[in-house]
């Protein structure tokens, strides 16, 4: 019988807020298969734990975790620098692929001049980046999803996934795993959007050479890139549509989960 987990006395309020990390929540309490609901305390979301103050190391430590997925790549870590190191918690830094990936790009986001941001990003560019992006990272990083599904299987709950701003491969991530909890996508798409709120959002730092221009008209031309669309997921579900016909199909053919690890998932990660 599958065992479940510890989950630590200490309970995270729906809003915590952490002064160094950004869009931090718990999946606690979404509606998922047969009737009943992810269990709190076991699987959360935010971005980078790079600046993670004092107070938050405590606050982290508190949640008894198991595994940190960090779906950074090496560009990202440079740039932010390496998670807080948390005592007695395994890190596992799957790389996922940036929607705005390569540091030529972060830099013309970063210090272009606005003629360039125009046809880089304008007139429905940025956003169509970012949906073929999602389906992209559906449809080639099967790989990388399945380690994520059979490690917490394994029993590496309690786990937090993380990116850098904890929206797209973080929430690619998380709504990969709420499919094989049996989330409806409804509910998925619910959490997803949550990214949006503004104490949430992903801080957008632009170069010295820009300091004092962030117009809005610059602002609306990257703002595609900082946020969560529906449209963007709704990309990545197609993708899954399309390829596997079907979300029990993208499950065991595209990601290799086995009825009985499935079920296992659920047993650690729901409850009634």
């Amino acid at each position: 019988m599958t065992q479940t987990p510890h989950v630590p006395s200490h309970r995270p309020q729906a809003e915590t807020l952490l002064a160094g990390v950004r869009n931090f929540r718990d999946l606690g309490g979404l509606p998922a298969a047969d009737g009943r609901r992810v269990r709190p305390g076991v699987l959360f979301r935010s971005g980078h734990l790079a600046h993670a103050t004092a107070e938050d190391v405590v606050f982290l430590k508190s949640l008894g975790l198991h595994t940190v997925f960090d779906f950074r790549n090496a560009a990202d870590i440079e740039l932010e620098g390496p998670d807080v190191a948390l005592t007695g918690v395994r890190n596992v830094n799957i790389p996922l692929s940036d929607p705005a990936d390569g540091s030529a790009f972060w830099r013309m986001v970063r210090d272009g001049d606005l003629d360039v941001l125009r046809s880089v990003l304008g007139d429905g560019r940025a956003a169509g980046r970012m949906s073929r992006s999602y389906r992209t990272i559906i449809t080639t990083r099967t790989a990388e999803h399945s380690r994520v599904l059979h490690t917490l299987a394994d029993g590496g709950v309690p786990a937090l996934m993380h990116c850098a701003a904890g929206k797209d491969r973080a929430g690619l991530s998380i709504a990969v795993t709420l499919l094989a909890l049996g989330v409806t996508p409804e509910a998925v798409e619910a959490d997803y959007l949550e990214s949006n709120a503004p104490h949430r959002r992903y801080r957008v730092r632009r170069g010295d050479a820009m300091d004092g221009q962030a117009t809005p008209e610059v602002m609306e031309l990257l703002s595609p890139l900082f946020e969560a669309r529906a449209e963007y997921l709704a990309a990545a579900f197609a993708a899954v549509a399309e390829t596997w016909g079907t979300t029990d199909r993208y499950l065991a053919e595209g990601l290799g989960l086995a009825p009985a690890t499935r079920e296992r998932l659920r047993d650690l990660l729901l409850t009634d």
